[in-house]
């Protein structure tokens, strides 16, 4: 019987999962932030622990793990694969590879080798690849490189949105009090004065009051259709770049923003660019965890075949609601 390893390391957590040739998961393990970015030791201990636990669960030997896959937040360049290698080959297994989690991201999303994902959670990120194997990445590196977006981004949009409206330059907008309740002001002048004199940072869940007020709020609902209009463009430009116009594919959708239940104020934008582009394309909510993408690619590249059973088992077991209620 041949195992397999897939590994999903993130800004927040890395989670771990050891599964058999016919998708059932026999393992899992859960540490912390696995984006080498944001320390290489602290990502190197906890995806080792990570890895460790789902072998301990799933009482198998590592020796037994006929192909590991990591996808991890922060592979991007190779500046960034000098420091991952040597640090995954000191795992100790025998056949790996390491891709961006953005790659997994979309093999979780879709039946089909070939898509494109973008991602809209504290950042914003697309990817995509072709019949041919072709692939682009578009994105992925914040505001001064060309990107809108994510929790980070629509944070600060919230906030300087209720400044310009306490200033008199925009609109009254019902953001300003939802800011002040969440970030416990009595005024958008104490919350200004405050913020300016100790050099705050704008927490990045304020984005949420973005759909807490979507429904009564033009504000915040401008923001938002930014948000998807963005993500289109981006889409958009992967797709034609890599020539997928004419091709049938899904694009996956995958981050907070976008599949919590009210991204009707996001998906709309997207869809417009998209069709636009891509008139066959398929939008699809990322239905797994990125994980399961991580485990299929693992056996395709040990050339382990995959039937339909397989991504049923998958689905079952690292369903995004699955994992988030365990």
């Amino acid at each position: 019987m041949n195992y397999y390893l897939g590994v999903d390391g993130g800004g927040s957590k890395t989670l771990a999962v050891v599964s058999d040739a016919a998708g059932t998961i026999l393992g899992r393990g859960v540490s912390g932030c696995g984006n080498h970015q944001l320390g290489v030791e602290l990502a190197s201990r906890n995806i080792r622990e990570a890895v460790t636990m789902a072998l301990l669960e799933a009482k198998i030997e590592q020796s037994e793990i006929a192909f590991a896959m990591f996808g991890l937040a922060g592979a991007d360049r190779e500046a960034d694969f000098i420091i991952l290698r040597p640090m995954i080959a000191k795992l100790g297994f025998d056949n790996h590879a390491i891709v961006c989690d953005t790659v997994i991201g979309l093999r979780a999303g879709t039946r089909q080798k070939d898509g494109v994902v973008i991602i809209c959670g504290s950042g914003t990120n697309c990817y995509g690849m072709n019949k041919q194997g072709d692939v682009m990445q578009c994105g992925g590196f914040g505001y001064a490189f060309g990107d809108f977006g994510g929790g980070s981004d629509l944070a600060v949009e919230v906030f300087r949105s209720v400044i310009r409206s306490w200033e008199g330059r925009e609109a009254e907008t019902l953001l300003t009090q939802a800011a002040l309740r969440m970030l416990q002001f009595a005024s958008v002048e104490q919350m200004y004065s405050r913020y300016l004199d100790e050099g705050l940072r704008v927490p990045y869940h304020l984005a949420k009051i973005l759909f807490e007020v979507a429904g009564e709020d033009e504000v915040a609902r401008g923001i938002l259709r930014r948000q998807g209009t963005e993500l289109g463009l981006a889409a958009s430009a992967v797709i034609r770049k890599l020539g997928m116009q004419n091709d049938r594919f899904d694009l996956v959708m995958v981050g907070s923003i976008l599949t919590r239940g009210d991204s009707q104020y996001v998906t709309p934008y997207i869809e417009k660019e998209i069709r636009e582009a891509a008139p066959a394309c398929t939008l699809r909510m990322l239905a797994m965890e990125p994980v399961a993408g991580a485990v299929l690619l693992a056996m395709e590249y040990s050339n382990c075949d995959i039937a339909a059973n397989v991504y049923e088992q998958l689905e079952a077991k690292l369903s995004v609601k699955e994992i988030r209620t365990a």
